[in-house]
């Protein structure tokens, strides 16, 4: 199924699909239950605009390649450019809209990889490696440091985390990439997952959440 930004009343964003930039291990419990030691500084990585498919209809996972797993995330999305080093004011600005999404890691491929010292591309940039569901409006949180995150999968609660145990904050963090990477209107910045993650299954029922702001039901085709 192709992907186009929208809204949860279903109204397109007319901004186009641009790349995904990641952060991983923003939270500290997520990198403890994985064995990996707490970044001292923001650990980036890009999926293609490529990889991203909707939640809404099901999404499907590759099952030959070994476990997927689900990493449940706030996604921002960008609607305006940002400069190489913006203000809190400007990042706040081109922020259009939250919403809950998947980062889904092909986790055998992954971990051979960080065992060779290798990029993560082929555990993290498959096609259908990001799921996105529509979005609410930026204006829906008027504090950046208090999102709640939550996955549940078959009738029970799988991840349940909240902006403030971040590491790297969302401002900031967004700051931190524009230095790096230029970012425009129709990026996605995927902001780490909390504890709890683990493996997709065909068949699985799946409620991803904004507490309190947005919630959607999917599955694993």
């Amino acid at each position: 199924m192709s992907y186009q930004h929208q809204y949860i009343d279903g109204t397109h964003i007319h901004y186009p699909l641009g790349k995904v930039v990641c952060i991983g291990r923003n939270y500290a419990e997520h990198a403890k239950e994985l064995n990996n030691p707490v970044p001292t500084e923001p650990l980036l990585f890009i999926k293609p605009g490529s990889c991203v498919v909707p939640l809404g209809g099901g999404f499907k996972i590759p099952t030959e390649r070994g476990s997927v797993h689900y990493e449940a995330e706030i996604a921002v999305l960008l609607g305006k450019a940002l400069s190489t080093h913006p203000t809190e004011e400007e990042v706040l600005d081109a922020i259009s809209g939250f919403a809950p999404a998947l980062d889904l890691t092909l986790r055998e491929v992954q971990t051979r990889l960080k065992e060779k010292g290798l990029p993560w591309e082929l555990a993290k940039s498959f096609d259908g490696a990001c799921v996105l569901a529509p979005f609410v409006s930026a204006s829906a949180f008027s504090d950046l440091t208090d999102i709640g995150i939550r996955l549940s999968i078959n009738g029970a609660v799988r991840q349940d985390g909240n902006s403030q145990s971040m590491l790297n904050p969302i401002v900031p963090m967004i700051q931190y990439m524009a230095a790096h990477f230029s970012l425009h209107a129709g990026d996605v910045i995927m902001t780490g997952t909390p504890a709890g993650v683990g493996a997709l299954s065909v068949g699985d029922e799946l409620v991803l959440e904004l507490p309190g702001v947005s919630r959607f039901t999917g599955s694993v085709l």
